[in-house]
């Protein structure tokens, strides 16, 4: 008997694409309906920082699947199309003035950059970067190099802005709120370490000032002005100061939001036909036992599969560890964790910060909440065993690069 059933998945994202992998894997045979608000394919966003903002990586490097994959896999693929309400007790959602009918729904909304409200911040030569549209505007105005960039923020997608820019050729100047840049991450002390590589490579780090205003003539930028008067001058400005869920739908189709939309283990909203995956998901973390909501790439890869699933009706708790990557100069890192976890422990490091080469762990209550490996490769996977067995830890053998991670 065929499948009758449709399944809805509003937003064309990572998490959404992969949800509708997931579903066809399973099985699933009835209909599938992937709206997207942007013109594009489905794509990864860690390169628009990097690879591509660089351009070494094209198109066929960003795209979750190629063109032609959703109609093989007969996922009706709708782009540019905005959904402007759901009705759960209709079980619709309604875009472009049509009208759909669900029996599951899976919201993968994503974020949005936060932005700044000050003068100035909206003119030619101001960027944010969030989607394949930013980043290849952006990557028109830096490739030449020669230019001077001002970046307001110094997170992940601040530094990796930085590094690429400067990598290009470019003089770029890092305005920073904070008294330490990534210390929301990592804390101060691996922050400043994070500092350090960057002004080793000729970026130049202003930290604990607040920005005022962005300055133009002509309508083209010419300067940031910081709360003490000076001005920093600019040919191009990024704003990097975070992002924002993109709530607004679920919110007005009556589900709890709060920093996001609320999701138990399983990543269902509090319609029980409803789902929510990435970036907007709140989730009720089963093993951390608090609300945990993240933005990384990882996070949206992993939970639209497990989205999928749970739609499928099959018993899911989602129980990943949070992951984030980052490649900077010559630093390559990756971190795993629970960053609410990590905010007051002890780092034990094995290996030499100064050497370039090592890992940190983050050790609170006896146990590791947190590791993160810089140009150490093909450990991860051990890091991450050792924070899920969450085992009282021996901080000699934990610093021992002879002791096995996998003993541990």
């Amino acid at each position: 008997m065929a499948n009758t059933q449709t399944f809805v998945i509003v937003g064309a994202s990572l998490a959404g694409a992969s949800a509708a992998e997931e579903l066809r894997k399973q099985g699933f045979e009835g209909r599938i309906v992937l709206i997207g608000q942007e013109a594009e394919h489905p794509y990864i966003r860690p390169p628009l920082s990097k690879e591509f903002l660089a351009g070494k990586a094209g198109l066929a490097d960003v795209y979750v699947h190629p063109s032609d994959w959703y109609a093989d896999q007969h996922i009706e693929l709708r782009l540019d199309s905005v959904v402007d309400a759901i009705d759960p007790s209709g079980h619709t959602v309604t875009a472009g003035g049509e009208s759909i009918g669900y029996d599951k729904l899976l919201l993968a909304t994503g974020s949005r950059p936060r932005v700044l409200d000050i003068p100035g911040s909206v003119m030619p030569g101001v960027f944010s970067l969030r989607t394949l549209g930013d980043s290849s505007k952006l990557a028109t105005a830096i490739a030449d190099g020669g230019k001077r960039v001002v970046i307001i923020g110094s997170g992940w997608i601040g530094l990796e802005v930085a590094a690429t820019a400067r990598t290009l050729g470019n003089d770029v100047h890092v305005l920073e709120h904070s008294a330490v840049p990534l210390s929301s991450a990592l804390g101060d002390e691996l922050g400043r370490y994070f500092a350090a590589l960057h002004e080793r490579n000729g970026v130049v780090l202003s930290t604990g000032v607040e920005v005022k205003e962005i300055l133009g003539k002509d309508d083209t930028v010419v300067g940031v002005r910081i709360g003490d008067g000076v001005v920093t001058p600019a040919d191009v400005v990024v704003v990097a100061v975070g992002a924002q869920p993109n709530v607004e739908l679920a919110s007005a189709a009556g589900l709890t939001v709060d920093n996001g939309v609320l999701v138990d283990a399983a990543l269902r909203t509090s319609d029980p036909d409803i789902f929510a995956a990435g970036d907007i998901a709140n989730e009720l973390h089963p093993v951390l036992g608090q609300r945990l909501r993240v933005e990384h790439w990882a996070n949206a890869s992993n939970q639209g599969p497990a989205a999928a699933r749970a739609m499928l009706g099959q018993d899911v708790s989602y129980d990943e560890i949070p992951y984030v990557y980052t490649d900077q100069f010559d630093l390559g890192m990756e971190y795993s964790g629970y960053a609410t976890l990590a905010k007051d422990a002890a780092i034990v490091y094995r290996g030499d910060p100064d050497s370039g080469e090592f890992i940190a762990f983050w050790v609170a209550g006896g146990r590791v909440v947190a590791g993160m490996n810089v140009n150490v490769w093909d450990v991860n996977e051990a890091i991450q065993g050792i924070i899920r067995r969450a085992n009282t830890v021996d901080v000699a053998k934990l610093s021992d690069p002879t002791v096995d991670l996998e003993s541990l």
